[in-house]
């Protein structure tokens, strides 16, 4: 498969203009670490962005970036550390569990892919951040939307639309999107030994309190000893993670009232720090204590399975009543549950059927080449759902040009 690299939005026009006029499918990929997310792609060119590179306009005090569709994640964030700001949907770096190299995602991908991290429950998705962009259609025609301030009314809000898209309505140029400030203190308060059932309960009732709580994850035992955090690895048994961010004094009033609102659900207690939360929280946001090689875990396939937080103890029951093998983390207070399956099939079967009582859904995020052109990757959509996803890819891309087939579509 030969690559396409344009370094500008003309040659990306002029890229897309030849595609469409000689018939060419095109592979899009921002800078290639999600290649594995999804259906494999059959295209004969892949059009990357991975030139497009660089940020274009970032205002610190106006919250406000805007960067090349390829640049990279990982330098965006640190230019915005450089201003005590930040991403706030905490877009996670899925290269451990797709088998690629850490760090090597872009802006695009994250955006193209709706990803958000463990803080989505309080600060909403990754297109609830993306204000704006510049690109072009599969008619070879450049276009844009939205603008370059957080408050911007100039018609219908395209980045919505393009926000999980994976690539297949339109290639992007440009992209704005809103920051935040950094939260001075970082705690984590730890719930020691609960069950799955008991720790979603806790998660759920620390969720409806007063206290502003940014995290709410469950690691069983088997995950929780794989934690490079000390603190966590030593507890051998279950441990259930609440974090609050903001101001000194703040956090540390919020930690104790949680600790007494907790108190009859989880006798034992431990806190981490800022260091340790920051460290134990990039964890559950890469999922990497279900990658591939860590503690010699070798899971064969990886869903993602979104369901109500009050629905997902039960989920994974369900699912292990079949699978004794599967290994589950549970984010969002229960309502994102990545699951892992060392052996036999992807059980795509078993895993959704477990989710028809609650209306939730379940993605294949891993697994081998050969499984993921076999099974249906992410969730079948209602007829008439499906309908109108194409209807509108017919309005972007007519011909077909982008990633055909990547959303079944």
């Amino acid at each position: 498969m030969s690559v396409i690299q344009p370094r500008d939005a003309a040659e990306l026009q002029r890229a897309v203009a030849w595609a469409l006029n000689d018939g060419v499918a095109l592979e899009v990929e921002g800078r290639g670490s999600k290649r594995a997310y999804g259906p494999p792609q059959r295209a004969a060119q892949t059009l990357s962005l991975a030139a497009l590179d660089g940020v274009v306009d970032y205002q610190p005090e106006e919250l406000v970036l805007t960067a090349r569709a390829g640049t990279a994640l990982r330098e965006i964030e640190a230019l915005l550390a450089q201003r005590r700001q930040m991403l706030a949907f905490e877009p996670p770096d899925l290269g451990a569990i797709l088998g690629g190299a850490p760090g090597a995602g872009s802006l695009a991908g994250a955006l193209m892919c709706n990803l958000a991290g463990p803080r989505r429950i309080c600060a909403g998705a990754a297109r609830d951040h993306f204000i704006g962009f510049q690109g072009v259609n599969g008619r070879a025609e450049a276009f844009k939307s939205g603008g370059k301030m957080v408050k911007n009314v100039t018609g219908y809000d395209l980045s919505k639309l393009m926000a999980g898209s994976l690539g297949t309505l339109a290639v992007l140029d440009e992209i704005t999107v809103k920051v935040v400030p950094a939260p001075e203190k970082v705690h984590t308060l730890l719930l020691v030994g609960l069950d799955d059932g008991v720790a979603i309960a806790a998660l759920c009732d620390a969720m409806g309190s007063p206290h502003e709580v940014s995290g709410a994850a469950h690691l069983p035992a088997a995950l929780a000893a794989r934690s490079s955090v000390d603190m966590v690895a030593r507890q051998a048994v279950a441990v259930t993670a609440i974090r609050v961010e903001g101001v000194a004094p703040s956090v540390a009033a919020r930690m104790a009232a949680l600790r007494a609102q907790l108190a009859a659900a989880a006798p034992a207690m431990e806190e981490l720090h800022t260091m340790r939360s920051r460290a134990f929280w990039e964890e559950v946001r890469d999922v990497r204590l279900l990658a591939p090689g860590s503690a010699g875990f070798q899971p064969a396939h990886l869903w993602k399975i979104s369901c109500p937080p009050t629905e997902g103890a039960r989920v994974v029951d369900a699912i292990r009543a079949q699978r004794p093998d599967a290994q589950a983390q549970y984010d969002w207070s229960g309502g994102l549950v990545w699951l892992a399956l060392a052996g036999g099939d992807a059980a795509p079967g078993l895993v959704r059927g477990a989710l028809a009582a609650c209306g939730g859904h379940a993605t294949l995020v891993r697994a081998p080449e050969a499984v993921r052109a076999a099974v249906p990757v992410f969730h079948p959509q209602p007829a008439a759902l499906a309908a109108l996803s194409r209807r509108v890819k017919e309005s972007f891309d007519p011909k077909g040009l982008f990633n055909a087939g990547r959303l079944g579509i």
